[in-house]
């Protein structure tokens, strides 16, 4: 069985450049996989034919006359472009022609309008943005990573429910361990929501561990660590800062001298293997959970190995059923107990 992504194609810094050799190279390593190209048909079939790509089987291209710009409002993108690429893409798969959407665009407009074409899947608050991190272990899925600043315990609750979900049917791990970013791992610790989440999560049948830190994400301590947007964001732009800092330090640092060069050159194949373990591009890929669809938002500045990875990961949540597990396991589990009681007093 097929698996069709829709592509926003005219998405992110640079477009079909990156957009369109990104899908022929993803189809390529997926042969069970159909690609439909959103965007200026001139421009995305002009694209495929430099690439090579202009009678490809499995691409179709589907014509939309507007883009979402990076700077632009959400819910100007949502009001007054209803033929950008990034709605015909989302579009689609609302109306069934995709399993998934994938891209690049402005994420404030790519959540708002998949919010509003897609609606979310019962039982479900708000989206929340996941995505996953290297660590010692492997890789750790956080969310929420800034959709959601604000969040109550039920929606931290229901962002433990969809990163398990999702880790289950993408790694294959039928009962992920999942931990609750905070301040210390004691249990008095952190603000009220946080203490009344840390209940919710603690009396459901999810594999809760308890609470856990900062260093905890990169320790793989937990397969999937929750945590409300305005956190979540924090923690991922301060990890990208830090990346970047330790790549220019060791760059400075073998550039020094003579001697430190040929050091370098000496550990280029240690140096090759570390990089392409910490690539963040091997990692690109943010799903918007919680929708009655998979959309995934690659980020805007990568580059066509980078895209690559986003449409691989959206291939694999069609593929695996990610919608189906959250759908079941909220339904099986509906509104916490705990949560309804405190409703009722």
């Amino acid at each position: 069985m097929s698996v069709t992504v829709a592509v926003d194609a005219m998405g992110g810094d640079f477009g079909p450049p990156v957009t369109v050799p990104a899908a022929l190279a993803f189809l390529r390593e997926n042969e069970g996989a159909r690609v439909i190209l959103v965007g200026a048909e001139d421009a995305l079939r002009a694209e495929l034919a430099a690439r090579g790509g202009a009678s490809h089987p499995r691409v179709e291209v589907v014509a939309a006359s507007e883009v979402v710009t990076s700077g632009e409002l959400p819910s100007a993108a949502l009001r007054t472009k209803k033929d950008s690429s990034m709605r015909v893409a989302i579009n689609l798969v609302k109306s069934g022609r995709a399993a998934a959407c994938v891209s690049a665009g402005n994420t404030g407009a790519l959540m708002a309008i998949a919010r509003f074409v897609l609606k979310t899947l019962p039982g479900i608050e708000r989206p929340a943005i996941a995505t996953a991190l290297p660590t010692l272990r492997g890789q750790t899925t956080v969310l929420d990573l800034g959709a959601n600043v604000n969040c109550s315990a039920q929606q931290l609750y229901q962002f433990g429910i969809m990163g398990a979900a999702l880790v289950a049917a993408t790694q294959h791990c039928e009962r992920p361990s999942v931990g609750l970013l905070n301040i210390g791992e004691e249990e008095i610790k952190g603000n009220d929501v946080v203490k009344e989440a840390a209940e919710l999560l603690r009396a459901s049948d999810l594999n809760f561990i308890g609470n856990v830190e900062g260093d905890d994400i990169y320790k793989g301590t937990a397969d999937v660590v929750v945590c409300d947007g305005f956190v979540g964001n924090v923690a991922l732009k301060t990890s990208e800062g830090l990346a970047q800092m330790l790549v220019t330090f060791l760059k400075e640092a073998f550039k020094r001298n003579l001697l430190t060069k040929l050091v370098a050159l000496i550990a280029l194949p240690a140096l090759k293997g570390f990089r392409h373990r910490v690539d963040p591009r091997r990692y690109n890929g943010a799903s918007l959970l919680g929708l009655r669809g998979i959309v995934m938002k690659s980020h805007g500045g990568t580059d066509v190995l980078g895209f690559q990875c986003a449409l691989r990961r959206a291939f694999e949540e069609a593929e695996s059923g990610v919608l189906e597990r959250i759908a079941r396991h909220v339904t099986r589990t509906g509104t916490h107990p705990a949560l309804a009681e405190s409703q009722d007093a």
